[in-house]
């Protein structure tokens, strides 16, 4: 083990951490020409949720969420796609069918990565732990939510206080042959394509699921921990412990679907979305959970269509840290009182894969600037890249929590647009003002 990250002339950059945002990261600073050191401790060292040696390993699902500009992660995207991300790049390499959303086929899509970083000149893969950081030298730390114990330690250090955190649950996948298919039928909804299966409960169906569900046992906290869930991945039993028909309106809700058995909307839908390029597996869509194992096999396959199902991977429940970002990091991603020190990714305060990766994005290529003597930039705040820092650096916000990208975080449209033109028309300024800042960065170097 390599306690303290070793100074080198031929390598003024290190990146901690291997995940989408620590992937992003090298990419765009070995491109610009600096040398990385990226250090990943897997495979001598998993975090709990890790399974694969693979950098930009994906845990809790395969989807990177909506593609249309109309939608705040569909224009990060495309953003992210103009600076060159190395992670869209693996995605649309990669992607299998899920509507109008970008999914992925997730051992192909670290594969991709990998080889990529591999291959570049500019990287070198390190494959050590790192535990004490040098706040004398340019590194970019992107060890995420489940950065090991030494590392949070260090980092807590850095911060001058202690971590917040909230718990992240990951939804099940089953196998395909396992499923019967006379009772699931293939749709997206409204019409929009067939790229999920629907599993359609009658009334009595979802109230035996229901009951089953509220009364099955859960994996306990331990004594130490304090449950703080990101409202956007919700275990499925918090989520039905707030009423009957929760679930309904939420990750089981059958709007914009109709069984063509029946021909009539069901009273509630749980949707798979195809988890690999092959189709034999599929990721059961909202089902975050922390239930026991076998409380998990025994519920789900109460589930119409799952009577027999096979699971892949079960649910389970991690940590997530995050630090306490406004006051601490500069709009540059760099910390106040260390400037050399960047931080990246769902550690730093947003929420979501393409928001982690990001964060790495920027962090790169402000390290890399920094390495080369050239001023640092900031997005403008009118782009969905620029909204997450005004996010990540809002010292008015008085109690600070991750988030994904959304509207709201954008600064008010000048003009009075037709609620359902917004969207468009927030894309529509930030690809301009993206396309404005990039020329004045070349103009730069």
């Amino acid at each position: 083990m390599r306690p303290l990250i070793p100074k080198a002339k031929s390598s003024p950059i290190a990146i901690v951490g291997g995940g989408l945002a620590g992937v992003d990261a090298a990419w765009q600073a070995a491109r610009r020409g600096v040398k990385v050191r990226l250090y990943e401790m897997k495979p001598r060292k998993f975090s709990p949720a890790h399974q694969s040696p693979l950098l930009g390993e994906l845990v809790c699902s395969n989807s990177l969420r909506a593609e249309a500009l109309g939608n705040a992660v569909g224009l990060l995207k495309e953003e992210m796609r103009r600076l060159g991300s190395l992670v869209l790049a693996a995605a649309g390499a990669t992607r299998v069918p899920a509507g109008k959303a970008l999914a992925v086929d997730r051992e192909g899509f670290a594969a991709y990565l990998t080889q990529a970083l591999e291959q570049e000149p500019g990287v070198e893969i390190i494959r050590e732990e790192v535990t004490e950081l040098d706040a004398s030298r340019t590194t970019v730390i992107a060890t995420g939510p489940l950065s090991s114990d030494a590392l949070a330690a260090a980092l807590a250090q850095i911060t001058g206080q202690e971590h917040l955190h909230f718990y992240d649950a990951i939804a099940p996948i089953v196998t395909a042959d396992s499923l019967d298919l006379s009772r699931v039928f293939r749709a997206s909804r409204y019409g929009a394509g067939d790229d999920y299966l629907n599993c359609p409960f009658t009334a009595e169906e979802y109230a035996a699921f229901y009951q089953a569900l509220m009364a099955a046992e859960q994996v306990p906290l331990k004594s130490f921990e304090e449950p703080r869930y990101f409202e956007g991945c919700l275990p499925l039993e918090v989520m039905a412990a707030r009423g009957y028909l929760t679930l309904v309106y939420g990750p089981l809700k059958p709007v914009g679907l109709v069984d063509p058995r029946s021909g009539r909307q069901p009273f509630a839908v749980a949707q798979l979305r195809q988890e690999n390029r092959e189709g034999t597996l599929y990721n059961l869509v909202g089902f975050q959970t922390k239930l026991k194992y076998g409380e998990q096999q025994r519920i789900f396959r109460l589930i119409p269509g799952l009577e027999h199902a096979e699971f892949a991977r079960l649910g389970s429940i991690h940590r997530n840290t995050f630090i306490h970002a406004p006051g601490l990091l500069s709009p540059y991603l760099n910390f106040l009182a260390h400037p050399r020190l960047f931080l990246a990714g769902q550690i730093s305060g947003v929420e979501g894969y393409v928001e982690s990766a990001a964060m790495g994005l920027l962090a790169g290529i402000n390290a890399a600037r920094q390495a080369q003597d050239l001023p640092l930039v900031m997005p403008p705040r009118a782009t969905a890249l620029g909204a997450l820092v005004g996010h990540l650096t809002n010292t008015a916000s008085k109690d600070f929590q991750p988030t994904n990208v959304n509207f709201g975080l954008f600064p008010p449209l000048t003009e009075r647009t037709p609620k359902k033109l917004r969207g468009e028309a927030y894309a529509a300024r930030a690809l301009e003002e993206l396309e404005n800042w990039q020329r004045q960065m070349l103009e730069k170097e």
